[in-house]
């Protein structure tokens, strides 16, 4: 049976790192007793709202960075469209149906190390515009320079979203292009601007549960506010295509350690998890989780929105 105060004395720093590895070996019933704790303590911190965010693919395909997982990488073989930046129209329509599902951030993304100065500059516009319809803005638009976050930030963007994906151990393993530290630069020049920080990673990659934990202590040290759980749809034509996808009380399991080692940030379940979480998938809550990426990935389809919406309204969850 899992105590209490396996969480409860620490305060809203969450658990600690001997704690959390403990909390790995877990099975059989003692996993529910996980979740009821992780639950227990997301009700504390976010009561019974959940927080939906969507996103679109604005410029997809031909990006030069290597990441193993990634259908639109240029050194992979998959079937992934290239496209550039999307019109003006074509985004602001998207961020409107979003909006009519009940979604508060819209996240614009372009694949790539970083947008030109003109593609830069047309986000921009964009980002103003969905600011303007009642949207927070958020963008994912690789590793920006400070100069081009201020750009951004004074455009009228509330988040940047900028992914860990794992380990600094194990993030060669997956991708040689750039850095780790090229990572966690990106993510401090965007704090060091004022602007909100999403970062989290991908779960099923080979990672090891010391990855797992050592991400989830990282991205706590870096004091982020959303923290976006993805589980990997392997994808032909990339070396991870043929990894077999995340058992769904594992994929629970990492919800709950997250958020009891980041009892007061935002935990967000994000791509990959209707294959991941198949007939589990409500239990998102249960095991701590307050947020949803509402609608389509950026190369994979997502669950029906009206679905999702219908589970959040039968856990006796709001918006």
């Amino acid at each position: 049976m899992i105590q209490k105060d396996t969480y409860y004395g620490t305060g809203n720093q969450g658990i600690d790192k001997k704690s959390a590895y403990a909390l790995t070996g877990k099975k059989n019933a003692e996993i529910y007793d996980l979740f009821a704790l992780a639950n227990r303590v997301r009700n504390k911190y976010k009561g019974n709202k959940v927080d939906l965010c969507s996103i679109i693919n604005a410029k997809s395909g031909a990006c030069p960075e290597d990441c193993s997982f990634c259908a639109q990488s240029a050194h992979n073989n998959s079937a992934s469209d290239v496209y550039p930046v999307k019109d003006r129209t074509s985004i602001i329509e998207a961020a409107r149906s979003a909006k009519k599902k009940g979604v508060k951030r819209f996240c614009v993304v372009t694949s790539g190390k970083k947008p030109l100065d003109s593609e830069l500059e047309e986000i921009c516009g964009h980002i103003y515009e969905i600011k303007k319809i009642g949207l927070s803005p958020c963008a994912t638009l690789g590793m920006l320079d400070l100069d081009q976050l201020k750009i951004l930030k004074n455009a009228g963007l509330h988040r940047y979203h900028h992914n860990l994906e794992t380990s600094e151990a194990y993030f060669s393993e997956i991708c040689t292009t750039h850095t780790y530290q090229d990572k966690i630069n990106t993510i401090l020049a965007a704090k060091s601007t004022g602007l909100s920080i999403c970062s989290g990673g991908i779960f099923g990659l080979g990672e090891s549960w010391e990855d797992r934990i050592e991400m989830a202590f990282k991205l706590r040290e870096i004091g982020v506010d959303s923290v976006p759980v993805n589980f990997l749809t392997p994808v032909d034509g990339t070396p991870l295509g043929s990894r077999e996808l995340l058992d769904p009380l594992e994929a629970l399991k990492i919800i709950a350690i997250y958020r009891l080692i980041m009892p007061d940030t935002g935990i967000r379940v994000c791509g990959g998890r209707p294959a991941a979480l198949r007939s589990l998938h409500a239990l998102i809550f249960t095991a701590g989780a307050d947020g949803l990426l509402l609608g389509n990935y950026l190369t994979t389809k997502g669950r029906s929105p009206d679905d999702d919406l219908q589970m959040i309204k039968d856990m006796g969850l709001v918006i």
